[in-house]
């Protein structure tokens, strides 16, 4: 008989697809990297259960009370040794100021991601309850998932890789925490479980997941109805004109029922309750995650 050739070292032997991580994350490998994100969240979330989510939209720059009101004596506390008339001193003590009035958005963010996570464990159907949902960085973020930390309930954090902000908040529940690569597939998870949303002040990331929401309800491309809400009258009448729209003919008057604007946790968490028991809980328990 012939003899056997001997096989090759182990370590020569070819690498599998899957595992070449060079083809995977090359620009070949793109369109696998979309399916991981579309597919792996589908199966987490069907493996804890989560059908239903309350998203909070907001700033990941705004601080809590705390954290601003140690940025202000921290500002303040040289100024007595200073000349007062420091052009630099004066702006990073405007900066302090304008950072301690809006941290009332992180502190109400946590009040109402912390009530609407208190009335939900109370639904005797699991499969009804809801989860604070978040994108997982700081600032109203992390208000919201610690708000829901603080209830005792699980929340979820949609985190993204960027040059800069976005660091995972340690509130949001780690079994339940993503980190995506691309916009859009984060944005098809935030809106595909929600049944509620809550925009709080933002910049230019919050205006691009409220106006995709608006449009997205408003040409009834999601069939369901999630109600939404935009919490600070002050602020989103200040950067955004929904009359001016109206006047000028690009959106019907009707489009504007499509959300509501509030400046109370308790306003908020009522109608959101409201609405939630009235089309949600009073039906048949949500059926498998599809895609």
């Amino acid at each position: 008989m012939p003899k056997a050739r001997p096989s090759p070292p182990r370590a020569w032997w070819p690498e599998k697809s899957y595992k070449n991580l060079e083809f995977l994350t090359s620009s070949e490998g793109r369109l696998i990297r979309i399916l991981s994100e579309f597919i792996e969240p589908r199966a987490r979330f069907r493996k804890y259960g989560v059908f239903n989510t309350v998203v909070f939209f907001g700033s990941a720059r705004t601080l809590s009370r705390k954290g601003a009101l140690r940025n202000l004596r921290e500002v303040e506390a040289p100024a007595a040794g200073q000349r007062s008339h420091s052009a630099d001193l004066a702006a990073r003590l405007e900066r302090a100021k304008r950072d301690l009035k809006m941290s009332r958005y992180y502190e109400e963010a946590l009040l109402l991601a912390e009530k609407l996570t208190r009335w939900s464990l109370g639904i005797p159907d699991q499969r009804k309850r809801f989860y604070v949902c978040s994108g997982g960085g700081d600032g109203i973020m992390a208000a919201a998932n610690r708000g829901a930390k603080r209830a005792g309930g699980e929340s979820i954090g949609l985190n993204i890789s960027l040059p800069r902000e976005q660091t995972p908040n340690h509130f949001q529940s780690r079994a339940l925490a993503f980190d995506f690569h691309y916009f859009f597939v984060r944005k098809f998870w935030f809106f595909y479980l929600a049944k509620a949303l809550v925009a709080f002040p933002g910049g230019f990331g919050t205006m691009d997941e409220v106006f995709e929401l608006l449009t997205l309800v408003q040409t009834r491309k999601t069939r369901k109805y999630m109600p939404i809400v935009l919490y600070g009258s002050e602020y989103w009448g200040r950067v955004l004109n929904f009359e001016a729209l109206v006047e000028a003919g690009t959106v019907d008057a009707a489009d504007l029922k499509i959300f509501r604007t509030v400046d109370d946790v308790d306003s908020a968490f009522e109608f959101l309750k409201k609405e939630l028991t009235e089309h949600y809980l009073k039906g048949p328990p949500p059926r498998e995650i599809t895609l």
